[in-house]
């Protein structure tokens, strides 16, 4: 597939967003912002037995930050705490199969952030030095 192939699996991610919404009785839950841009976000897991037994997202902002939201939420059902821990931007970055440039990067790591930051707060365990640079 080329680039183009890519940034439409992307558009349409935002366009039909998997896992939009709240979870009412969630473990765990996280705000973040992209002050440079106002992307907003909301994230929302049920942790059972040590995975993600279910992840939501709420939020607003451009076709980056919302598409990599559906992929990175959808993806992240059903893993270990610790494989999210590990998860990093690397790995996302496959995961979406774009490469949003310097400008446009916080965008693309803002759910990511979201998602280890509540995870993180709910095992309390400090911010590692990655997620804290997403």
């Amino acid at each position: 597939m080329d680039l183009d192939m890519y940034a439409e699996e992307l558009i349409y991610n935002y366009e039909h967003q998997k896992n939009k919404g709240a979870i009412q009785d969630a473990t765990t839950d996280r705000h973040e912002e992209n002050i440079s841009c106002g992307d907003k976000i909301t994230v929302y897991l049920k942790i059972e037995g040590g995975k993600v037994a279910d992840v939501k997202y709420d939020g607003a902002g451009c076709v980056i930050s919302m598409g990599t939201s559906s992929i990175l939420t959808d993806f992240l059902k059903g893993k270990t705490l610790q494989e999210i821990e590990s998860f990093g931007k690397k790995d996302l970055l496959e995961l979406i199969a774009i490469d949003p440039g310097p400008v446009r990067m916080h965008c693309a790591t803002l759910s990511l952030r979201a998602i280890k930051k509540a995870v993180y707060g709910y095992e309390n365990k400090p911010i590692d030095a990655e997620t804290k640079s997403l």
